[in-house]
């Protein structure tokens, strides 16, 4: 676990701010880089950091937003290889 925590107004145990970073991981699908806890009494305000996430190019093609021809059927796949390019 490489995460980073700041605590603030307080002092939490770090089974807790483990629960915290696992309540991360399931809820974004991702390892958080930093998670800044503000203590408020009884409740806590969280703010997570996350490595920036690459994108996937998304194209029109046939008519579908799609990233690669890889999940493309073979008629799919055919439909996009007789396509005519047209020019102006």
């Amino acid at each position: 676990m490489a995460c980073e925590f700041t605590v603030t107004n307080g002092v939490l145990p770090q089974e807790e701010l483990n629960a915290y970073y696992q309540r991360a991981r399931e809820v974004y699908g991702r390892e958080p880089k930093r998670i800044a806890i503000q203590v408020e009494g009884d409740e806590v305000a969280l703010d997570y950091t996350f490595e920036a996430q690459p994108f996937e190019r998304i194209r029109r093609i046939t008519g579908y937003l799609v990233g690669t021809l890889d999940r493309f059927n073979n008629a799919k796949r055919a439909e996009e290889h007789d396509r005519v390019m047209h020019s102006l």
